[in-house]
């Protein structure tokens, strides 16, 4: 382990933040984190604050003032890495969402609560989505094979079978409460007692057992009172919420059953199931002023004894076997220094061999290991079943032995700084920590755990990483820490090969997102970050081609089973003229009939697509510089005939409205542009094309090609801006220094040609609307891309609008959007 960044808060003099008591923190699979602290004034009064802020600028952290009178004691996330939970000391719990779709910008709705009872656990009810990882098989061909769907019931239903959403929390008092999310916005709120003598919960945690229930562990707080655990059951009876309990079997800790340290450890500080979808695995961890001590326990069917005369009378054979279920310890450690805060993984490997013994070559993968932070400042990652010690962080203090024993290390004067809270991220390669002294940490998780891995392995360990986030739609960042410049060529060409061996359908749902994984993945290297742009530009003209071609309509509805698009496409691939009346011919032009005033809307991304294709054929005679941006078109058959495909409609709405063409400055009045780009486009399609043999494009083409900047004024393109983010930033292993609220100076990496010069006019990449040097239009930015697009629409036209509407919560490479002030770089 090795630490990424550092982000502190600023010191206000009337003002400052001070961590909360407890300390809250949760991290999403969209990688935004939440935490919180209080803001204490100069008369002492504090304000309950949570900050969200996106890993990759973390800096531009967005804080709320909740609202909560106590202290906030949970946050939690949803599945979708999209809403939060928040719940305090008093029993209120509120559900916070992003306001306009802003990463940067939280609001709440809705909420309920249990007055004057505090929340110690809180969770979101299942969805009944699980998905597992299969290590072994991470060089098997199918994803099918390396992620794998498990059966499992979701906590609570609609008609259909469909999920319903809500949350479940736990009280002090012993009391369940669940809400219900319905569909007409209404919240059905309901609240239980676990049992029928209530006692004081001081710790409880919540998992979910594949048949849809769920199961509440608590503990009084005391190593000498049993963990108690509850079966709950959640079901809507005449539009009311109903929840039945049963008493599960208990355990004792054991380090409460040895005489020699029955009294050593007299508290219970950490309770933890080892997943939300694990139930029968459970984390233990008691402590005394000085030191602790971890037990993992797990639950198991085991077979009564029964007794010989019974078995006289009546046999017992095979499955009639009487069983119950027991607790088993599964291990437990030496004495330790005195546990702050526990990190659980988040990633759901499956263990085909039973409990301990995993295969050799899985054993100290990141996702088997969980977290344990000390108060001498050290984490150390530990593996979930056995315990064992895989890799070891100290924050300021000089290392020590893992075998020294805690007991005698020498103490410092005064409290050291240590992680209050920790959570790791959802591929276990990242650690984020909130220190005593409200500073936040960002710590990178090397997949080999400190081992020594050839790079092969390495690669293969981020490559199986990458595909389960491009199979779930999880955000990559966190795997991107761990990417050095030399490993990107060889990730992306592995990414694709793996990519091209799904089936067809599979392909054409991960199309988009494995364009934005290797976007993502060229940016860390100077040697690809030209491809990034083509990669993003390829995005753009795949966006558009399907939005225009779902314009067209056919002209009777009577037609056969082909959409005017699929005609379109055939008709082009077919006919290899070069001449673009003669394909336009073959068409059906009343298809493609549109409003005039759409038409004229669609002007802009019109225009893209045509000087797009002007800088593709200008740039053909400089295609032996692969650092120059579209350098992978000038070779991609596919790509190139889309932009054909665009090109014949654009020919076609022409007549119906010339002034929605795209406009080229030609240097002669009778030069027929658009003909003129079709017939060299075809040239160059019908080299690289999939259904013919790939060759060079002749020399006429190039020559052809040359001319073109005499002909035709070529546009400079306005590639995405330069992003200001931190992934790019953190290859060398020299931690960042950053502070909240305040954007750092990184420097900057773009090759030349690439970055704008100061007061160039920007461009809204979405709308292809020109902004100004200085816009005046309250905009927004993608969280991974860096690309812009003006916060309110200025179109009308519902064509433009459903363009629009495509990209209201991500953006065009699935990153969020955020909120950025108008003097944006």
């Amino acid at each position: 382990m090795d630490l990424a960044y550092v982000c502190e808060w600023e010191r206000w003099p009337k003002s400052t933040h001070c961590p909360s008591v407890p300390l809250a923190c949760a991290w999403s699979c969209r990688n935004l984190i939440a935490f919180t602290t209080d803001l204490r004034n100069d008369d002492q009064d504090l304000t309950r604050m949570i900050h969200i802020l996106d890993t990759e600028h973390p800096w531009d952290v967005h804080s709320v003032n909740s609202q909560h009178s106590e202290a906030i004691t949970c946050l939690e996330w949803d599945q979708s890495g999209s809403r939060l939970l928040s719940a305090d000391a008093d029993g209120q719990i509120k559900c916070w969402s992003m306001a306009d779709h802003l990463a940067n910008s939280w609001e709440s709705s809705v909420g309920s609560l249990v007055e004057g009872d505090p929340i110690v656990a809180l969770s979101w009810l299942h969805n009944g989505v699980k998905l597992a990882l299969h290590v072994e098989k991470s060089g098997a061909s199918s994803f099918g094979e390396k992620f794998s769907r498990v059966k499992f019931s979701p906590s609570l239903t609609l008609f259909g079978g469909k999920p319903m959403e809500g949350w479940i929390a736990v009280t002090v008092s012993g009391l369940v409460t669940v809400s219900l999310l319905k569909p007409s916005g209404q919240v059905l709120t309901s609240t239980e007692s676990l049992c029928r003598l209530r006692g004081r919960v001081a710790l409880a945690d919540i998992a979910f057992t594949g048949g849809g229930n769920i199961v509440v562990a608590t503990a009084d707080g005391s190593s000498a009172s049993p963990v108690q655990f509850y079966k709950v059951c959640v079901s809507v009876v005449s539009e009311k919420c109903r929840i039945d309990t049963e008493i599960l079997p208990s355990l004792f800790m054991r380090c409460t059953t040895d005489l020699n340290r029955k009294d050593k450890f007299p508290a219970i500080t950490h309770l933890k199931f080892l997943a939300r979808d694990m139930s029968e695995q459970v984390l233990l961890c008691a402590s005394s002023q000085t030191s602790s001590i971890v037990e993992c326990w797990s639950l198991r069917k085991e077979g009564l004894p029964v007794n010989n005369v019974f078995q006289q009378i009546s046999p017992v054979v095979g499955d009639k076997q009487p069983m119950i279920l027991k607790w088993r310890i599964l291990s437990a450690t030496n004495d330790l220094d005195r546990v702050s805060a526990v990190a659980l993984p988040k990633l759901p490997i499956s263990l085909t061999n039973t409990d301990l013994k995993v295969a050799s070559d899985t054993q100290f993968y990141p996702g088997l290991g969980l977290a344990l932070a000390f108060h001498d400042g050290s984490v150390h990652i530990v593996h979930r079943l056995s315990l064992q010690s895989m890799a070891v962080f100290y924050s300021s203090a000089a290392p020590r032995s893992a075998d020294e024993p805690a007991i005698k290390r020498p103490r410092t004067t005064g409290p050291a700084v240590h992680f209050k809270a920790m959570q790791l991220s959802w591929t276990s390669l990242a650690l984020v920590g909130i220190d005593n002294h409200g500073k936040l940490s960002m710590l990178r998780i090397s997949p080999s755990m400190g081992h020594a891995l050839d790079v092969s392995l390495a690669l293969r360990h981020l490559l199986f990483l990458l595909e389960y986030c491009m199979v779930t739609g999880y955000d990559w960042w966190d795997t991107l820490l761990h990417v050095q410049p030399g490993m990107v060529q060889g990730l992306v060409e592995r990414l694709h090969e793996e990519y091209t061996r799904q089936n067809a359908a599979l392909q054409q749902v991960l199309s988009t997102r494995i364009l934005a994984m290797k976007a993502s993945l060229c940016k860390l290297s100077p040697c690809t970050v030209a491809r990034v742009c083509d990669y993003h530009a390829k995005l753009f003209l795949v966006a558009v081609s399907s939005t225009l071609k779902s314009l067209l309509r056919p002209h009777f509805l009577n037609t056969p089973d082909k959409s005017p698009g699929d005609r379109l496409t055939e008709v082009c691939a077919k006919i290899t003229d070069a001449d673009i009346d003669k394909v336009m011919i073959n068409l059906k032009t009343e298809e493609f009939v549109l409003d005039m005033n759409t038409l004229q809307a669609l002007q802009q991304l019109l225009q893209w697509v045509g000087d797009f294709v002007l800088y593709l054929l200008a740039s053909l005679p400089n295609q032996g510089s692969p650092l120059r941006p579209g350098h992978s078109f000038l070779r991609d058959g596919p790509s190139l005939g889309l932009l054909r495909e665009l090109m014949v409609v654009i020919r076609i709405w022409g007549l119906l409205k010339p002034s929605c063409l795209p406009v080229y400055t030609a240097t002669s009045d009778t030069q027929d542009s658009m003909s003129l780009l079709f017939r060299l486009l075809t040239k160059l399609w019908i080299c690289c094309r999939d259904e013919g043999p790939s060759s060079e494009p002749d020399e006429a083409l190039v020559d052809e090609c040359c001319l073109l900047p005499s002909q035709l004024l070529v546009p400079s393109l306005d590639w995405l801006p330069v992003s200001d983010g931190l992934a790019s930033r953190l290859q060398p292993k020299q931690p960042l220094r950053l502070q909240f609220g305040s954007a750092p100076t990184l420097p900057a990496g773009p090759p030349d040609g690439l970055a704008r010069a100061p007061g160039q006019p920007r461009i809204d990449h979405l709308r292809r609307l020109h902004l100004g040097a200085y816009p005046t239009e309250e905009c927004k930015t993608c969280t991974r891309c860096g690309c812009v697009t003006m916060l309110r629409s200025p179109n009308k036209t519902t064509a433009v609008k459903q363009w629009e509407q495509r990209w209201i919560k991500n953006c065009l490479c699935g990153g969020l959007w955020r909120r950025v002030p108008l003097s944006y770089p």
